[in-house]
């Protein structure tokens, strides 16, 4: 059995990335003026950029900054106000999404067998704490650690967040698993010696899972259930042999 179980929040908790933090951004656009609208598409090939905040300094940089934005500072101003109206918008449009398929369930049985839990994610400690939320009060106690948006100063694929992981739960990689569904994730995990799990979301799907202990559509609940908390444990030691 592991002792440690490691969620990322988007794609992995809630299928956020379409219909909250696109929606959010769009919404954050128009709300301050800005002549911006990113579609399905345009957002899947965004994502490739980790990090709300610098996915829009990537997009501009390509498409053009907004009038009054022509020295660093005015750019860094605009990012950050931007990035503030999007995260409310977002925090209060998780609340109409439904938990992906298993989540409960598995985090159940970790908490059943008193195995760790934790969040690794790019997202806002606002944001993350709005998806918490969904859980229910007492599930969501039970979680030991978030790290979440710039708690580290590289953002995923970098391990950075999961080498805090590592250091916050002090347990051999052998012992934990990490549940992630973009191929950036997984680099970070995968770059930090963690075994990892991977569950592929709306934009991911058909990205490259190579080094992943498993790949699965979803969890899944009954009767439907792709993977248990025991198989997490076997898949670990699998790939620590």
């Amino acid at each position: 059995m592991i002792k440690a179980l490691i969620f990322d929040c988007d794609g992995v908790l809630v299928d956020t990335e379409r219909d909250a933090h696109r929606v959010g951004f769009n919404l954050a656009f128009k709300e301050m003026g800005i002549d911006a609208e990113w579609d399905v598409d345009l957002y899947g090939k965004l994502l490739l950029v980790a990090g709300g905040k610098e996915r829009m300094r990537a997009y501009f940089d390509e498409f053009g900054w907004p009038a009054g934005t022509e020295t660093d500072a005015q750019k860094d101003e605009l990012i950050l106000a931007l990035h503030k109206t999007k995260t409310q918008i977002t925090s209060e449009l998780v609340s109409t999404l439904p938990v992906r398929p298993g989540i409960l369930r598995i985090i159940d049985e970790a908490i059943a067998n008193g195995v760790k839990l934790g969040v690794c994610t790019t997202s806002n400690p606002k944001f993350i704490d709005a998806v918490l939320d969904l859980f229910g009060p007492e599930r969501k106690a039970k979680f030991d650690f978030v790290h979440a948006g710039d708690v580290v100063s590289k953002k995923k694929p970098n391990p950075e967040i999961y080498e805090l992981a590592k250091q916050t739960l002090g347990l051999p990689v052998h012992e934990c698993m990490v549940i992630e569904d973009s191929r950036n994730g997984l680099l970070a995990a995968t770059g930090a010696g963690l075994p990892t799990l991977i569950t592929t979301s709306t934009y991911t799907v058909e990205e490259d899972f190579t080094g992943a202990v498993k790949i699965v559509p979803e969890l899944g609940d009954e009767p439907n259930v792709n993977v248990r908390l025991a198989d997490l444990g076997e898949l670990a030691a699998a790939k620590a042999a």
